[in-house]
Order: structure tokens, then sequence, then C-alpha cells
């Protein structure tokens, strides 16, 4: 399976890689929570744009992601979480094209966050973008709702890979413990019999944080660790994500 390395960080190998979510909605906002980022044990940090009051100004945007990069000396993973996959913002299909092809051009911007199944051109020319510039691309789907059946998990991450994903995300919410055991049989299906990159899974909310620390033994190479308040229903604290995935480590 191949590796995605941006510089020494490479995805796809050895423990999860933390995630540690951005949500300022201000510059200066921005600024101390990149203060406040640069201290905890975060492998790549997600920008999520979608949070930002001034998304719809690119110069604005150009200069948050260089007042972020002042403190943060990882990867930085540019995201628009769109209101239809449980964002902040709505965005229509041009905007959402310009600002992510846009953000990849900028150096401080390693990774961007596709929604696979935004809108398939716009999609196609997001990725044909991201890739002319340089960068990587994360793939994501998103159901806040329900967890997809296995082969339904197995499927959508098999269209991102084929789409050019170089990174291939789902991320599901359980109705019963019984959903966080099928997501964790498609994530290994997927990565023993599938898989040519690196792909990230996770159920979401108490039910299913399990699913966010047995990373190494599924096949799932990024988590997300909060940093205050999480992005998302079920994140762990960074620091106590580091200590578990250490932890599971040592024994695996």
């Amino acid at each position: 399976m191949r590796v995605v390395q941006i510089g020494e960080l490479k995805i796809g190998e050895g423990k999860p890689k933390i995630c540690v979510p951005m949500m300022g909605k201000t510059i200066d906002a921005l600024t101390v929570e990149a203060q406040e980022v640069s201290k905890l044990p975060a492998d790549l940090v997600e920008w999520r744009v979608d949070h930002f009051a001034d998304w719809t100004s690119f110069s604005q945007v150009k200069a948050a992601a260089k007042a972020i990069a002042q403190y943060i000396n990882v990867p930085i993973l540019f995201t628009f979480r769109t209101a239809e996959e449980g964002g902040e913002s709505a965005i229509g299909k041009e905007p959402y094209k310009n600002l992510l092809s846009q953000a990849a051009i900028l150096p401080e911007i390693s990774l961007i966050d596709v929604e696979i199944y935004f809108d398939t051109q716009a999609v196609k020319n997001i990725i044909s973008n991201v890739h002319a510039a340089g960068k990587f691309v994360i793939a994501s789907n998103h159901d806040f709702e329900k967890t997809p059946p296995k082969d339904e998990i197995i499927k959508r991450l098999c269209y991102m890979e084929q789409m050019g994903a170089d990174i291939s995300k789902i991320a599901v919410m359980p109705q019963e413990k019984s959903d966080v055991v099928m997501l964790l049989s498609a994530t290994m299906e997927m990565y023993d019999k599938y898989a040519t990159g690196p792909i990230v899974t996770m159920s979401m909310s108490r039910t299913g944080v399990v699913s966010r620390v047995i990373g190494e033994s599924t096949g799932s190479a990024i988590t997300f660790g909060a940093a205050g308040k999480a992005s998302a229903p079920g994140q762990i604290p960074a620091e106590k994500m580091a200590e578990l995935l250490e932890a599971l480590h040592t024994i695996v």
C-alpha cells in the first residue's frame, strides 16, 4: 500500500496520525488557537475553514493561513465542511471549487479535504487542481444519521480511490454497538483487499469511540484529537489520544 509522505510525516505507516482541528472564527482567534495547538501532540492540523467568518474573501483566507503557519510546524489540512455533511456553512458549486483549488496553491497548505459526493464534475476539477499544485487530497464522506451497510462503506472508499484520492475517509454514526463492529469490519476488509492508499474511518459518538483508537489494528491511518471543543461527536482530547495510541502500539 502506498504511504503518503509529507516531509517526515508518513501517513499509512505505524501508529495512526493524530489530526487536531482548528475552528477559530477570526484571524486573531486562529492565532491564539494555533499557539495552543502547537503545544499538543499533533501530527497534522485540520483548519476547518467553514468556521472562519471571512471565508468568502480569499485574501482573508490567505492571511489566516499565514497566521496559523507562524505557530504550526506540522502539515495543515484545509477543510471546508459543507452544511450538507455537518459543517458550519453552506456553499455553492463554483465557490467550493474555487476556494479549494486556490487553497491548494497556498504554500502553508499540504492537504485538501474534498467531499467526494459534493458534485461529480466539481470534485474532478478540484482533485486535478490539487494534484497540479503538488498537494494531497483527502476525499471524505460523512453520515451523521446512520452507519451504511458494510458493502456500501467499502464501495464508497473504493470510489474515492477511483476518483483520485490520495487518502480516503469516511465517518459514520452508529445507532447501536453492532454498527461499530460493522464499520471496523469494513475497514479491515478495505485495508486488506482493496486499498491502494491510506484509509481513514471512524464511528462517531461515545458508542463509536473505540474506532478512533484502534486504527493500527484495523488499518485506519488518521484519528482526530480535540483541542478543547470537538469538531465531531466522540473526539478524544489530543493528549489522551496520544497516550492511548502509544499504549496500544506497545502491545501491537
